[in-house]
């Protein structure tokens, strides 16, 4: 079902809320308010948060990351704080928002306001609310990482009009078995933390779980070969401060009930790759434990003549779209070069 926008109390083209007027300001933000019929939480209004950066007439890209990411891709004059994806968007790099003009939101739940199940199918709809809004009638690309990437093959499923070209990065048409399992745990660590009175706790041990699954045995090998010390009469091993730290981090900036939700989104990702409407370059690591070379070959192979697939090497497994950034840029300029210059913009 497509989403219903409720009735604009400012004009469809939304000024940014932080920043002064779009034909003078490099990097603008906002607020959309919507009426969303979800797949499974039945009809809601939302917010949908976002920002856009680069030239008003330039062509546009959808950015999204995995469920951590969110709509500050990359430091800019107006924003200058650090990005999520700071090393792929930026001066020369083929999403140069000096050349492109990149978009991207929060996702819906991101908040941890929404307690109901949220499909990938849901943010899909979501962005198209957010298109119309702006007035975008066509993005010249999608780049998903990791969740993005579900989230850029339902759009490519539900509005294939609206996009020329998908490029979904570690992420398929459905979850592997395995890696709901271990989503499943770590949502189970959430509980019992809950159960106890300690969410945060609970939540820190749950991403520290993630972070396993998200790297390689070749990565902790090289980086943490060290002996066991004994501290306060108990064994710690070499990795458990940097496991702590991830813990805490995330703590820090993610709401319990985010967490929850969007890890259940994941594993209610399901896609028939022959009913993907656009030409689309999937990109798989060698090694990744989460989305695993071979469901990426059947992705490919469902989608037949407008499909493309890439692998990379990496020890980073399913995060290395964060570490190998040359690598994906380089990747990714060869999936978008096609569709340069086609004059798609807002």
């Amino acid at each position: 079902m497509s989403p219903v926008k409720e009735p604009p109390t400012v004009p469809a083209s939304i000024p940014p809320t932080n920043a002064g007027p779009a034909r003078t300001s490099h990097a603008s933000r906002g607020e959309l308010p919507v009426v969303l019929a979800m797949r499974h939480a039945g009809t809601r209004t939302l917010t949908l948060r976002y920002e856009v950066q680069g030239p008003a007439a330039a062509p546009v890209v959808f950015v999204a990351g995995g469920i951590s990411a969110h709509r500050h891709v990359s430091a800019s004059a107006e924003f200058p704080e650090k990005g999520w994806a700071d090393e792929l968007v930026g001066e020369g790099r083929t999403l140069d928002p000096a050349h492109r003009r990149v978009l991207a939101f929060d996702f819906v739940g991101a908040d941890g306001k929404l307690d109901a199940p949220i499909d990938p199918a849901d943010q899909a709809d979501a962005i198209v609310a957010l298109l119309d809004a702006l007035e975008i009638e066509r993005l010249q690309g999608f780049v998903g990482y990791s969740y993005g990437a579900l989230v850029g093959l339902q759009l490519a499923v539900r509005h294939p009009q609206r996009l020329q070209r998908l490029v979904a990065v570690s992420g398929a048409h459905r979850a592997h078995p395995y890696a709901a399992a271990w989503r499943a745990l770590q949502r189970k660590a959430v509980a019992l933390g809950q159960l106890q009175c300690a969410d945060a706790q609970g939540l820190s041990l749950a991403r520290q779980f993630a972070m396993l699954s998200y790297r390689t045995q070749e990565e902790f090998a090289e980086r943490f070969d060290a002996l066991p010390e004994v501290v306060n009469g108990r064994v710690r091993v070499a990795a458990e401060d940097y496991l702590d730290a991830v813990g805490a981090q995330y703590v820090a900036r993610t709401p319990v009930n985010a967490f929850l939700r969007l890890s259940e989104s994941i594993d209610l990702q399901n896609v028939d790759p022959a009913a993907v409407g656009v030409p689309t370059t999937v990109i798989a690591v060698e090694g990744d434990r989460l989305v695993p070379l071979a469901d990426l070959v059947g992705l490919v192979e469902g989608l037949g003549r407008l499909g493309t697939l890439r692998i990379l090497r990496s020890p980073y497994g399913h995060d290395a779209f964060l570490k190998e950034t040359d690598r994906i840029d380089a990747l990714l300029s060869h999936a978008l070069h096609s569709a340069d210059g086609a004059g798609d913009s807002a």
